[in-house]
């Protein structure tokens, strides 16, 4: 990633345009062609740099749940589960961690009963026993943001 894929990515993970052309405004603030950025993007997505590109929503605004779910998951069903997890659209968040528990999500859905199904449902189709349900109650952040090629934002 070079300075301007840093720039870039610095631009768009908070505070991206909505409007109908919001490269172009991408663009426009950091000197560059539309066409630059969206190449850039589409690079930076391909090589693994930018995973997604959405809003974020509070969910109890939109009448959903949350919460952050921890599993214990062998090696040898690892991809299984990845998949699996991946394939709800209420995932927001699937990543490995070194520890007992190796695999964290966070789920969102319109209630608690449809996200104990949802488990539930993952623990039948992978085969993982155990899956932490760790519901949300009170949210302490609501965003991160890394600045990209260079010190962190103090």
């Amino acid at each position: 990633m070079d300075k301007i894929d840093a720039a870039i990515v610095n631009e768009i993970q908070s505070d991206f345009p909505v409007t109908a052309q919001p490269y172009l405004v991408v663009a426009q603030t950091l000197g560059l062609t539309e066409e630059e950025v969206i190449r850039r993007v589409k690079n930076l997505r391909e090589s693994g740099h930018i995973r997604r590109i959405g809003g974020n929503f509070f969910p109890e605004k939109l009448g959903h749940v949350s919460t952050l779910c921890a599993a214990r998951v062998p090696d040898d069903k690892m991809e299984n589960f990845k998949d699996v997890v991946n394939a709800y659209s209420g995932v927001t968040h699937n990543y490995e961690r070194d520890n007992d528990f190796n695999v964290w999500f966070t789920f969102i859905a319109p209630s608690r009963d449809e996200i104990a199904e949802s488990l539930d449902e993952i623990q039948n189709k992978t085969g993982v026993e155990k899956i932490l349900n760790l519901p949300a109650t009170k949210v302490f952040k609501i965003s991160a943001k890394f600045k990209v090629g260079g010190e962190a934002e103090k």
